[in-house]
């Protein structure tokens, strides 16, 4: 067997002094043992107290050690147990390729592995009295070798690039991508869970191995595409949360920092509701008062998650954070509702019902107060949603006065709340297509006629009025248009005049800008040495040689400007052939037309 120091071990193994994270395998360790470098057997030297060690730690299985004959623990006396329990636990950091042709000797070592997995969680289950310093590292050191890999391309990403409302179809949920290495994950990833949970394990000398880079490592694992890997990795995070307070806050921020690498940049992520579960959770145990760095949270996360596309595939998850949040401190309502309605969604109906569930859920623990801040453009777009064409939109919205306390605020509001929405009431009435919005806008109207018909009588009046001067004017701007004898539907009279205006601005422009002899500057010598130079006004430099005899300098610039050249803003004469003239009738509006 080839003697190579393992990729992990440097990672986690640190000496007792602390003063560096590995030592001199020549140099006597812990218990006199000291390892031999011309030892090229896989065996080590005894040290002073002629002991070997359990098993030797620097080397590196290879799959033909699968193919050899293995103890089982009921073959072995106790003394070896934990010798025989550190073998297996080197003989399971042998890794295998799962795709391709396998040979009958890959699969035998593939099924002998498994068997030896399988043999360690049952022996963990059953004895607690494994756990020694050595057994500890070469645990981590297994789980790290089996766990922490790069992860493959996801499956659906190129469908969910050309996707513009979900990052995923609904084939993508149909088609669910699993990891082949499953048979031996999903064991090692419960060996793991019982080990963490396990109550026999002194927590100090744990954090010696599960620390910082350990969480971070796991963290990248959320990203697997297979849903049951990160079933685990959810419960096994939560357990390592629970288990080390001093990897609290660093949890908390590394979790921050994937979030916003996906609100931000990348807006693709297959653990994001998992995480979110995680964090609601332990939303769920915050004292109160909140602390500065979780309210930062919510609103530089939690709220502008919001925006991202694939809302649907974490939105429960999400809103449940935002909820506990807000009910835990009332007063977050009103950064919470105006956070909901800066990301409202305008054109994407499904996700607009989502905006509407999450709303009901928000103001049912809204305080008065906070509901009078945030009452008038919460209400605004409210009346969007009740005149939507999309009826489950416009029947979501109207389900909210079917809450009894959400009625009960807009009942004791009633009179900044009718106003605003009694114009979307009165259409919905009378002209949206579907009936049963129809049927729903009526109980909303009966409900307020209960409340204060007097109010609603007002709000009818205020709304006849309003809508008779909107006629009315725009009859007139309809009437204007044809005595000037222009169809309204026509639109390309709007380009004339636009067009003429445009050139009646450059022409100011023109006045107002000081003149500029456009050569000086670029024939100094030309100037400083002709004697012939005029000296007066707009000319003052210009040899009058240069000048063209129609007054136009040879580049076409023309000093004078005073009078416009372009027929269409002179207002030339109708006997020009093919210009256009403009006269201005009462009203300001020009009258254009063109010329035979």
């Amino acid at each position: 067997m080839k003697q190579k120091r393992p990729f992990f071990g440097s990672l986690f193994r640190k000496n007792p002094k602390g003063k560096g994270d590995t030592q001199d395998p020549t140099k006597p360790a812990k218990g006199g043992r000291r390892r031999s470098l011309d030892d090229t057997s896989g065996r080590m030297s005894p040290g002073p107290d002629g002991k070997r060690p359990l098993a030797p730690l620097d080397v590196v299985y290879q799959q033909s050690d699968l193919l050899k004959p293995i103890k089982t623990f009921a073959e072995v006396p106790g003394s070896e147990v934990v010798s025989l329990f550190l073998h297996k636990l080197r003989l399971c950091t042998i890794l295998f390729t799962w795709h391709g042709v396998e040979g009958s000797d890959d699969v035998k070592a593939k099924d002998v592995k498994r068997q030896q997995l399988l043999e360690l969680v049952e022996y963990i289950g059953k004895n607690k009295e494994v756990w020694q310093p050595e057994i500890l590292e070469a645990t981590v050191e297994m789980v790290a070798a089996n766990l922490f890999r790069s992860l493959p391309p996801k499956a659906h990403e190129g469908i969910a690039s050309n996707s513009s409302s979900e990052p995923k179809s609904e084939n993508d949920e149909d088609d669910p991508v699993f990891e082949p290495s499953w048979p031996h994950l999903q064991i090692v990833y419960e060996f793991f869970l019982r080990f963490i949970v396990s109550s026999d394990i002194d927590i100090k000398t744990l954090k010696r191995y599960i620390n910082g880079a350990f969480v971070l490592r796991l963290l990248e694992l959320f990203d697997s595409e297979d849903h049951r890997e990160r079933d685990y990795l959810k419960t096994i995070l939560h357990r390592i949360y629970a288990k080390f307070m001093s990897l609290r806050a660093f949890v908390r921020k590394a979790i921050n920092n994937v979030f916003f690498v996906f609100i931000y940049e990348t807006q693709r992520h297959n653990g994001i509701a998992e995480l979110l579960e995680i964090l609601g959770s332990i939303i769920n145990g915050f004292a109160l008062p909140l602390k500065a760095e979780h309210r930062s949270f919510l609103q530089t996360v939690l709220v502008p998650m919001h925006k991202v596309k694939g809302l649907a595939a974490f939105h429960p998850q999400l809103s449940y954070c935002v909820t506990q949040f807000v009910d835990k401190d009332p007063s977050l309502a009103v950064p919470v509702l105006s956070g909901l309605l800066r990301y409202w969604p305008i054109t994407n109906s499904s996700k607009e019902m989502l905006f509407l569930n999450e709303l009901e859920e928000l103001l049912e623990l809204t305080q008065n107060d906070e509901f009078r801040i945030i009452l008038a453009p919460l209400f605004k777009q409210l009346s969007r949603a009740i005149g939507s064409p999309h009826f489950q939109v416009a029947e979501r919205a109207l389900f909210l006065w079917h809450n009894d306390y959400i009625s009960g605020l807009i009942a004791d509001n009633r009179r900044d709340v009718l106003p605003i929405i009694y114009p979307v009431l009165h259409v919905n009435s009378e002209s949206h297509w579907n009936l049963t919005v129809k049927n729903l806008t009526y109980n909303v109207l009966k409900i307020f006629v209960e409340l204060d018909q007097t109010l609603v009588e007002q709000c009818s009046k205020a709304y006849l009025l309003k809508k008779g001067k909107d006629e009315t004017r725009q009859q007139f701007k309809v009437d204007y248009w044809t005595r000037l004898g222009v169809d309204v539907k026509d639109k390309s009279h709007f380009l004339l005049i636009a067009d003429e205006k445009k050139k009646k601005s450059e022409e100011k422009e023109i006045k107002e800008k000081p003149h500029i002899d456009p050569l000086q500057g670029i024939v100094p010598s030309l100037l400083a040495d002709s004697p012939e130079t005029a000296s007066d006004g707009g000319g003052e430099g210009v040899d009058s040689s240069v000048l063209s005899p129609s007054g136009k300098t040879e580049g076409g610039f023309e000093p004078d400007i005073s009078q416009p050249r372009d027929p269409i803003i002179a207002g030339g004469s109708s006997g020009d052939s093919g210009s256009y003239h403009s006269s201005f009738p009462t009203g300001g509006l020009p009258t254009v037309q063109a010329t035979s």
